[in-house]
């Protein structure tokens, strides 16, 4: 079945799943020294098709007894960030709150791309003819294997996590903000069967049609935004039609900026992840 969202790449699931997971295979080592560590970890990984060693930022709650199961968030940055900037905000607020909740929370760096999605600001959820004129000017020759690099990081990232830990069935949660939110819309929607509930923040970047709205029926969805922001009117309209189309989803605003709207918003995500194992 072609899953392809027209704002994204043209990677298959299964053979990005299929590749991540032989990666994972190679990597991950029951007798290493930090397998299934604990805590706040900077770690690497080789990807061969980027020809780089590749950042992500993993924590696991330090009082873990190393045989539970446990609930994973993944997290996507915004442009211009890596995998340890929104982590290491605010006090490290984010990873306070996951050994808080006692969730494993890891964050990609997304490789030199957008997470494999191209719509971005301007935010113009429902304008399908703005939508496609942005992605056909964002979609270059250049662009397009970043894209496919940046997506397959991400899965990749996720898939080592799998390997080594082990990972409560039925609570995988992605969030992200700003082109993180475009991230966890596209990413969201195209590998669908990995997660329980999603959470984009300050980002409606997806489209009423071409999307597999039909599945995330089965996805719960926790629109966040602030009052002050260029995307705020974008997500008002998109929270409208997923209220319309009755999808399983909540709204949230704050009065804050783009970037300010992050803090305010993150206790209520987890809180969010945590009502869907109720």
């Amino acid at each position: 079945m072609d899953t392809t969202i027209s704002w994204g790449t043209d990677l298959q699931p299964p053979e990005v799943v299929e590749g991540a997971r032989t990666l994972a295979a190679s990597i991950v080592n029951p007798g290493a020294g930090d397998y299934r560590a604990k805590g706040d970890q900077h770690r690497t990984y080789h990807f061969e098709a980027a020809g780089a060693d590749v950042p992500y930022r993993l924590c696991v709650p330090t009082d873990w007894d190393g045989e539970s199961e446990l609930p994973l968030a993944m997290f996507l940055h915004g442009a211009g960030n890596d995998e340890s900037s929104y982590l290491d905000q605010n006090g490290k607020q984010m990873v306070t709150l996951a050994e808080q909740h006692d969730y494993v929370l890891v964050s990609p760096l997304g490789y030199q791309g957008a997470y494999g999605s191209y719509l971005r600001l301007p935010a113009v959820f429902g304008e399908l003819a703005a939508a496609e004129e942005q992605v056909a000017a964002a979609k270059t020759p250049e662009a397009e294997p970043l894209q496919r690099l940046s997506e397959q990081d991400v899965i990749n990232v996720l898939e080592i996590v799998l390997a080594e830990y082990p990972i409560e069935p039925g609570r995988m949660y992605l969030m992200g903000h700003s082109m993180g939110s475009g991230g966890t819309w596209y990413l969201g929607g195209k590998y669908s069967f990995y997660w329980d509930a999603i959470a984009p923040m300050s980002g409606p970047f997806v489209q009423e049609l071409v999307y597999p709205w039909e599945r995330m029926m089965d996805v719960p969805m926790f629109v966040t935004e602030g009052t002050n922001t260029a995307s705020v009117d974008g997500s008002r309209v998109l929270f409208d039609f997923l209220e319309a189309g009755g999808y399983p989803s909540e709204y949230l605003e704050v009065e804050a900026d783009h970037a300010g709207m992050v803090p305010l918003v993150l206790p209520d995500v987890f809180d969010f992840f945590d009502r869907m194992n109720d």
